[in-house]
């Protein structure tokens, strides 16, 4: 069975657009999140007929997907601007961070931020003839001494290109102005002086940063859509707010009102979005995190519909996102099941950035993962989307993997944080690796079995219950010593991503593990 395209609902972003003179077509509904899983920092452009997105990977690769969508609401995931097989930039070792992606001039470009090696965050941009790739990368663009981050290009009223980003002040308690600087047509340096925009406020809603500016022109104003305060994890505080000017260098002016998107019951921290117009209706794709589930699925793409007020400021139909907890129809679609057909790997796998990226075979389906010594190992890891989810895959010739071997079924959030049920050595064996240090949590004798069938059940997020099968799922067995107790996952997730869940190979290059499925299913 050849792997299905990844299927994600979302919305969509333009150029500046002119007032509608008639009154638009109803809206189709929206089921949140349009982007189910760990998209942060999503962008949105329309070329040609298609709408292409993109978001953050930080230190997941490949870098930065490709996502495409007729309808804004239903996507799917094609490529990555950095995909498997190309080399990430040479320049950048990890945080691959909001990634803007922009059609001008007949060429696509993306603009994004990454850490320099040996070095601090820097913005920088890559260019393609067509929106699908292949990209080549032009490198840093401006690289401030305490950080630079969230680039966006925009058009003065003359026409003039600028580069807009976040001087990354509070990396060190300081302010975060945002900066606009004029860039050359090839987009690959920025010319004459730097102009602050605006910066943060203390003691405002906006507490110790603004950020992710994103920009659209409407009825004579320049309007900067953008996020403060805290962006990530369970104690986040980020929110949205809007500030416009007539001219692009200013003097701009924030919204009396702001922040015009807050957290609600059902999603929290809303933030780091793009403006966008389709049939002359307006919306906001950003992120948020779903209250169920949290920093471990993720920062999740959501949209919004939002009008433009008496006062000319967007107004968006009670401050935050629309829709509960993630519909049964989203999570339908968010089933996966790879039996790895084909000789290509679904572009929904991935690994860890600060890891080499791990050799794999597709033969006769199955999947062949070469063994790694460092971290967890060898890792193929796949977003999760929802609280509570079930995963598992079958482990072929179980017996055959050596003693310092470990091959299973593992949730990751980083190289040094994972929980696995893996095989090695004729042993079966539950582990967790937090902080670095790796430790046994059970282990038992592996019984005969030609094939092995492992499994994870995740309840509320946090809760691991493994079990394992020798007769291809028709009965599940827990390890003695851990039975039906699950184990807890808190310390998994990153400041800043969701979990992973996927598959494993750990110990010397000489280890293989050979794989027939991977199987994701939502409870």
């Amino acid at each position: 069975m050849t792997f299905p395209r990844f299927l994600l609902p979302l919305a969509l972003l333009t150029a500046p657009a002119l007032a509608q003179t008639s009154a638009p077509p109803p809206a189709a509904p929206i089921a949140n999140p349009v982007l189910p899983g760990d998209f942060p920092d999503p962008s949105v452009t329309k070329i040609g007929d298609l709408y292409w997105a993109s978001a953050t990977s930080s230190d997941w690769a490949p870098l930065f997907p490709l996502l495409t969508s007729k309808d804004l609401r239903t996507w799917q995931l094609v490529g990555h601007v950095f995909p498997q097989g190309q080399p990430q930039p040479a320049w950048a070792d990890h945080y691959f961070w909001a990634p803007e992606i922009s059609q001008d001039g007949g060429r696509t470009y993306v603009y994004y931020a990454a850490h320099q090696k040996n070095g601090n965050l820097a913005v920088a941009v890559a260019s393609a003839d067509r929106p699908e790739g292949p990209y080549r990368d032009h490198g840093p663009l401006v690289g401030q001494a305490d950080g630079s981050i969230d680039a966006f290009p925009m058009r003065d009223e003359n026409g003039q290109l600028y580069l807009i980003w976040k001087e990354d002040g509070n990396s060190i308690q300081q302010p975060t102005p945002i900066w606009a600087q004029p860039l050359n047509e090839a987009r690959t340096a920025l010319t004459g002086e730097k102009r602050e925009l605006f910066r943060n406020a203390p003691g405002t809603w906006e507490g110790g940063l603004v950020e992710g500016v994103s920009m659209v022109r409407h009825d004579g104003y320049f309007y900067a859509f953008y996020a403060g305060n805290g962006c990530c994890g369970n104690g986040c505080t980020y929110a949205t707010g809007v500030a416009r000017a007539k001219t692009l260098l200013g003097p701009w002016e924030k919204n009396p009102a702001n922040p015009v998107l807050v957290s609600n019951e059902a999603w929290k921290c809303p933030g780091h979005g793009t403006p966008v117009e389709q049939a002359g209706r307006w919306y906001l794709l950003y992120h948020a995190y779903a209250a169920q589930g949290f920093e471990h699925i993720g920062r999740q793409g959501v949209l919004s519909e939002f009008t433009w007020g008496a006062a000319g400021w967007p107004e968006f139909t009670g401050r935050g996102v629309l829709g509960g907890p993630t519909p049964a129809p989203v999570l339908a679609r968010t089933n996966v099941r790879d039996e790895f057909a084909g000789n290509k790997l679904s572009p929904a796998w991935q690994w860890p950035v600060l890891t080499p990226a791990p050799v794999v075979a597709l033969r006769g389906g199955q999947l062949h993962l070469t063994a790694r010594p460092e971290g967890a190992g060898a890792v193929l890891g796949h977003g999760v989307f929802a609280a509570g989810y079930e995963a598992q895959t079958t482990v072929l010739r179980p017996a055959a993997v050596p003693a310092g071997t470990a091959v299973g079924l593992a949730a990751v959030g980083s190289p040094n944080s994972a929980l696995a049920l893996t095989v090695g050595g004729r042993r079966l064996t539950l582990w967790k690796r937090e902080k670095g240090k790796q430790t046994v949590l059970a282990e038992v004798p592996l019984p005969t079995a030609g094939a092995l069938c492992l499994r994870v059940r995740v309840r509320e997020a946090t809760q691991y219950q493994f079990d394992y099968s020798l007769d291809q799922g028709r009965r599940w067995r827990a390890l003695p010593g851990v039975g039906a107790m699950p184990v807890s996952g808190t310390f998994l997730p990153t400041w800043d991503l969701g979990v992973r869940v996927g598959v494993l190979a750990q110990g010397p290059a000489s280890g293989t593990g050979v794989f027939e499925d991977f199987q994701l299913k939502n409870l």
